[in-house]
């Protein structure tokens, strides 16, 4: 993976994918690049005012792209399910990419409309009923994956089983890294039972390393914090990558050749450049923790996977 860029995504014609939270930032890059090299893309996102301006948006930049949007909002699971039972009509019984991308960062304590803490119940449970809603069609495709983006931040926190919802404190960064950790466990898990069913679809993550994007800023800008988002606005100038640069690791995890299950692709450095194999916490490769964490994750979410590979 070696400088490892966009001119390197093999041809995409014919692939049906869908992104969470493509409306903006890293979502958006990464449904263009693959846009560009023929997929057909979903962009899923929570607004539809976002929504239909970012296909706007695309259908300026790629011309001749096969997209559309649909509505999304990870933070309420009967909207997950309508997504997944209205997909049929777009990709039929077969999906080829599915990139968990959207996710929310350190926002004051709110909850889903199904009463989960925000971070943790959009950032990975909603991820992980969608996931699990959709599995059959990637099931029946091959060369199918799921990637789901992961931050570095994950290393602020492990998750806390006995109080997932932090319900007994909260602390908006701590929550977060949590949330992180919970999208590489679920990663972890989903990949061993993959290979135990005898499939093919890989089960990937990422990391955008520090990209400049709107997810820095939406927490104080919630509170009315305008000094703290004008010092986040800096450090995002001064700091960062593009956004095209942090989308690298998500696209190289969804589209190189030989991408290894439970691989976890980013920035070389950790904050910026090619994408290479990434540094993950050691607590988010134990596996007894990543099967408590399934287990509670079906139950939370009532969505139980069902990883049965079909007969050809």
């Amino acid at each position: 993976m070696t400088r490892w860029n966009t001119s390197h995504i093999p041809d995409q014609t014919g692939r049906a994918v869908v992104v969470t939270g493509a409306n903006s930032g890293l979502g958006y890059i990464t449904a263009r690049e693959l846009a560009r090299r023929g997929a057909r893309v979903v962009l899923a996102c929570r607004s539809a005012e976002r929504g239909a301006a970012a296909l706007a948006r695309l259908r300026s930049e790629v011309p001749v792209c096969e997209a559309e949007f649909r509505p999304l909002d990870l933070a309420d699971l009967a909207s997950v399910r309508r997504f997944a039972e209205d997909l049929d009509d777009f990709c039929g019984d077969r999906l080829d990419l599915l990139i968990n991308n959207a996710g929310v960062m350190a926002l004051p304590q709110r909850t889903t409309a199904d009463g989960f803490e925000m971070q943790f119940g959009t950032n990975h449970l909603g991820h992980f009923a969608l996931t699990g809603l959709l599995l059959p069609k990637l099931l029946a495709t091959p060369g199918a994956r799921v990637v789901t983006v992961s931050s570095m931040l994950h290393m602020l926190a492990n998750v806390d089983l006995d109080d997932l919802n932090s319900v007994r404190s909260y602390h908006r960064w701590v929550a977060y890294g949590r949330s992180k950790s919970a999208n590489l466990l679920f990663t972890r898990a989903l990949a061993q039972r993959l290979a135990a069913a005898g499939s093919q679809v890989v089960a990937a993550a990422a990391h955008p390393g520090y990209a400049h994007t709107n997810l820095q800023t939406a927490g104080v800008r919630m509170e009315g914090r305008r000094a703290a988002e004008r010092a986040v606005e800096l450090g995002n100038r001064l700091i960062a990558q593009s956004a095209d640069g942090g989308a690298l690791g998500t696209l190289c995890a969804a589209t190189a050749p030989h991408m290894k299950p439970d691989a976890f692709i980013g920035p070389r450095n950790g904050l910026r450049g090619a994408p290479a194999r990434s540094f993950r916490a050691p607590w988010t490769q134990k596996d007894d923790t990543a099967d408590r964490l399934w287990t509670a994750s079906e139950e939370l979410t009532g969505v139980r996977y069902d990883i049965t590979v079909p007969v050809v």
